[in-house]
């Protein structure tokens, strides 16, 4: 009756760990590819110490259908960085190899499910298998092995990081720094390219959105080269603002960018707004307060072709708006082209909305399109969208709902998402002077429902 339930279960996954569980404690399975204990609380990386020797199963395949032998056994061949799958026969047969097999999937001939057994009797390969000892290295692990191991028992394990060029950005929590370098040089030994390993030592600065850093492993050249979006991007990473999560959201944004458009970069960085959008031909003005920023942004522009297309200011954005974005507004609104106004500073951006209240004296055409202003905010909120259009209609001035589309960025921390409002400027707010807006948007925050939206009805039509 048990080899009966033996065959049944021949061909299934639930049989192959099943076997394996049966030759090898569960705790051994789970510690096979572990580094040596020796190794917990290292704090400076001494990679000959991880070095171990395990036993796995190996199978003696002619090299005449060594290939096809790979390639249906795929699932069940020993998978670990830098380890070569297939050996030189043990007996000097240079006819045969040996291919070496998962010690987690097979552990006796019985581990085969039926289709790889039925693989190996056309190749006519027999179905005998022989130990093989095998010497597991630091470079035969991954960058959260080593930290699992070295890291003391039941801390948080930080593999991550953002790849910025050559840099490897991380950001280490307390528990983690006495092991800081230790962590930078695993993460560039097992990251290809990664040159260097620098983590965040204090939050973004709001004036000039860049932080301290530490170099943790590698060289201290802080100058990155990106491409993003099919464009290339050079900076100083320690000086001026860059976030790889973000291209998406950049390429969002320039996709609603036509040729012709006109686009007005508030806080423009090193240009993943405005470089894309002037190859796609829109004419763009894009500023930075940060001087870093504004010379990585004209550098960038050079760099891309498009100096001719982007005209860049060093200015506060407030500045910014109420100046260079004021002076040419009125004639691109006779020009009826679409204006697009980005404003990508989440931390502050809301607040700068105010700037285009009464920006303008005279009324345009009454066709003309009206500028489309693209700001980000974060907010902590349960109803994020909710929460950045009421805080956008209080710095305009009036109320944005039913006038705006809210976009969800990113989540940055537990309870904080990155949010992007977009909304056509109302004309009551680029022109009108009166008082009364923002007392009647102030009225309606303190109203019962019913009043509240004749309220806001009310001030739409003021």
């Amino acid at each position: 009756m048990l080899r009966s339930l033996f065959r049944a279960l021949k061909s299934s996954q639930t049989h192959r760990n099943a076997v394996c569980f049966a030759w090898m404690d569960p705790k051994d399975d789970l510690k096979l590819y572990s580094p040596p204990p020796e190794v917990r609380g290292m704090t400076s990386l001494n990679r000959e110490v991880f070095t171990r020797n395990i036993t796995v199963q190996a199978l003696r395949v002619p090299v005449k259908v060594l290939n096809k032998v790979v390639k249906s056994l795929k699932n069940v061949i020993i998978q670990r960085p830098g380890l070569s799958r297939v050996v030189p026969d043990r007996e000097g047969n240079s006819d045969c190899r040996l291919v070496l097999l998962d010690p987690h999937k097979v552990s006796s001939p019985s581990s085969f499910s039926g289709a790889e057994e039925e693989a190996l009797r056309s190749f006519s390969v027999p179905l005998e298998l022989q130990d093989y000892q095998l010497t597991l290295g630091y470079e035969n692990l991954k960058s959260e092995e080593v930290l699992e191991a070295v890291l003391p028992l039941g801390q948080d394990v930080t593999s991550g990081f953002s790849r910025v060029g050559h840099i490897a950005h991380m950001n280490l929590r307390e528990h983690q720094l006495p092991y800081r370098n230790l962590i930078g040089q695993v993460i560039m030994d097992k990251n290809p390219g990664v040159t260097c390993v620098v983590n965040k030592t204090n939050t973004i600065d709001s004036t000039y959105r860049n932080f301290k850093m530490e170099v943790l492993a590698g060289e201290e050249n802080m100058v990155a080269k990106v491409k993003e979006n099919g464009v290339t991007y050079e900076f100083d990473f320690s000086r001026v603002y860059w976030n790889p999560r973000l291209s998406t959201e950049h390429q969002r944004i320039v996709q609603q960018v036509k040729p012709g458009d006109t686009v007005f970069d508030v806080f423009a960085g090193v240009g993943p707004f405005a470089i894309p959008a002037a190859r796609c031909g829109a004419n763009v003005l894009a500023n930075d307060l940060n001087p870093e920023s504004y010379r990585w942004l004209e550098h960038n522009c050079k760099l891309n072709k498009v100096e001719n297309r982007v005209r860049t200011f060093n200015l506060d954005g407030r500045a910014f708006i109420q100046g260079p974005l004021r002076q040419e507004l009125p004639a691109l609104l006779k020009q009826k082209v679409a204006i697009h106004v980005v404003m990508n500073l989440p931390a502050l951006a809301i607040d700068f909305l105010d700037a285009f209240r009464v920006l303008l004296q005279h009324e345009p055409p009454s066709d003309s399109q009206l500028p489309t202003v693209h700001c980000y905010g974060f907010s902590k909120d349960d109803d994020p969208a909710r929460d950045v259009t009421q805080r956008a209609s209080e710095a305009v001035g009036f109320s944005l709902e039913n006038r705006s589309s809210v976009h969800f960025v990113r989540n940055v921390a537990p309870n904080k998402d990155m949010m992007c409002v977009s909304f056509s400027i109302p004309k009551q707010v680029l022109y009108n002077s009166e008082p009364t807006l923002t007392v009647l948007i102030s009225e309606c925050a303190n109203e019962p429902a019913t009043k509240k939206q004749k309220c806001e009805e009310a001030a739409q039509t003021t």
